[in-house]
């Protein structure tokens, strides 16, 4: 049976508000309609997405758990704090946050605006001024390479004038909003990524959401893919659980993972399709978790705050998250991925100097317990979210092509929402869909229902 696009969309409302059923890790089927790697936000969209169109699909995920780079972590304080993504975006057409509701998980706008830090005092109202206006021409800079005919770095067309602001917006487009300097960074792929002003966060934490989405899902955890035959008729995927054959598939391993080779291919995946993934690599950015309880920072709930610095070797705050004590000191790019490598041991250090730098010794002493992510030696991801290097934003339509009945998602597949947990959903779906159409379960018809990137695009 064949069903359209429109009854699909119904089918999969329904399936959102059906009875939730725990995650499986065993038995491993033997064969499926559609296999699905990875159980990340990717992973878990599609999988849901093939399940409302009734058709049998098995998740296999490397990692013992569900979540893939959205992890929260309720064991190391006494409070739960999102590891790796903690935003998502767009609420007026963002499906995760009306499935978030319908789960029982509160939702809830992240404060807008940053306080600015200069030495051991908060930034006039001129001063913060000063620094909006570069940011401004910063941007628009960006923005006008972006019409070139040649894609370059955004370091490359950098005002030369931005004074004692041109660490901080140098941090805060780079290093902070890809996990790359901006020397790394394509222009292009920058300007055409959409707003992500709008933040929202889940109260319970964003893996905690992930992995209660997950839970209708079959997924056989700590089972990785090792090697998969693939052809335009079928594929088989090998794991230490056995042998899993399906009518199509779709991969949702970061860029990283896929290029180190992880995943064996019989035959070789297209040079095209490495090629693209390379000039996709992760990028890196890591949290510094403090507990500091009594508030010595003196910041308000979910306050953010970044310094005027004359470099790249800064961080972004985020003050006690959700009302605790715990505050999140934030490395990336270049800066981050060395102090990373370092371990958690230097980042902790880190982290007391720079709250002595800002706030006084006192503060620093103030902190009672550190946790800090390492997510570029994480061996299921190898990095934080994808951004395209110079000349390489084309690289990411590539990725989105079919490879025989394999079909590729996750936020390194979406142009605009790249970076993001809302395009590694939307990604997800669109594989789905896909594939669903490869095996001859999904048909399109005339008048499409728009995506939330379609839907953004229709209001400029």
């Amino acid at each position: 049976m064949t069903i359209t696009r429109r009854s699909f969309l119904s089918a999969s409302a329904a399936f959102a508000a059906a009875p939730v059923l725990r995650a499986t890790a065993a038995p491993l089927p033997r064969e499926a309609d559609i296999v699905v790697i990875g159980a990340g936000t990717a992973g878990i969209a599609a999988a849901r997405r093939i399940m409302a169109a009734n058709r049998k699909v098995v998740v296999v995920e490397a990692a013992p758990r569900i979540g893939g780079r959205c992890i929260t972590d309720s064991a190391t304080f006494d409070v739960p704090f999102d590891r790796g993504a903690r935003w998502m975006h767009n609420p007026e057409t963002n499906p995760m946050i009306r499935l978030a509701r319908s789960v029982g998980l509160d939702v809830l706008p992240a404060p807008a605006g940053q306080k600015m830090r200069i030495g051991r005092r908060n930034a006039r109202a001129g001063e913060t001024e000063e620094f909006l206006a570069a940011l401004v021409r910063a941007n628009r800079a960006i923005d006008e390479a972006s019409r070139g005919k040649l894609d370059t770095s955004c370091a490359a067309v950098l005002p030369k004038d931005l004074g004692d602001w041109a660490g901080a917006v140098e941090f805060l487009l780079g290093a902070n909003f890809a996990g790359k300097d901006l020397k790394e960074l394509s222009a292009i792929d920058k300007a055409r990524a959409q707003d992500r002003n709008a933040a929202i966060a889940c109260r319970q934490g964003l893996g905690t959401l992930i992995s209660k989405l997950g839970e209708p899902v079959p997924v056989a955890l700590s089972t990785p893919a090792s090697r998969m035959a693939w052809s335009n008729r079928d594929v088989s995927v090998e794991t230490p659980a056995g042998k899993i054959v399906a009518r199509a598939a779709i991969i949702t391993v970061s860029t990283n993972v896929l290029t180190a080779g992880a995943i064996k291919f019989a035959p070789d995946i297209p040079k095209r399709t490495l090629d693209a993934a390379a000039k996709l690599g992760l990028g890196s950015y890591d949290h510094i978790v403090l507990q500091l309880p009594g508030n010595p920072l003196g910041l308000s709930r979910d306050d953010s705050l970044i310094e005027q610095s004359n470099s790249t070797r800064t961080a972004l705050l985020f003050a006690n998250i959700g009302g605790s004590s715990l505050c999140s000191i934030d490395v990336g790019g270049s800066f981050g991925r060395d102090l990373s490598e370092q371990g958690e041991q230097a980042m902790a250090a880190f982290a007391r100097e720079w709250i002595t730098k800002l706030f006084g010794s006192e503060a620093a002493a103030a902190i009672k317990k550190t946790s800090a992510t390492r997510w570029n030696a994480s061996p299921f991801v190898l990095g934080a979210m994808s951004a395209a290097s110079p000349g390489g934003q084309l690289s990411r339509r590539i990725l989105g092509e079919p490879i025989g009945c394999m079909f590729l998602a996750g936020e390194a597949t979406h142009e605009t929402l790249w970076g993001t947990v809302d395009g590694a959903w939307e990604s997800g779906e669109r594989a789905a869909d896909a594939a669903l159409r490869r095996i001859g379960a999904l048909k399109d018809e005339p008048a499409d229902v728009p995506t939330q990137s379609t839907k953004r695009r229709q209001k400029r």
